[in-house]
């Protein structure tokens, strides 16, 4: 029963950090090469 007022806030986190960690990688593999 607590998982979605759990799941939610901790998914609208973790998602945009993997999504701006990826970005990040990309930009280093950039700047890099």
């Amino acid at each position: 029963m607590n998982f979605p007022s759990i799941l939610i806030p901790l998914v609208g986190l973790v998602f945009p950090a993997i999504a701006m960690a990826s970005l990040f990688l990309h930009i280093q593999k950039k700047t890099i090469s």
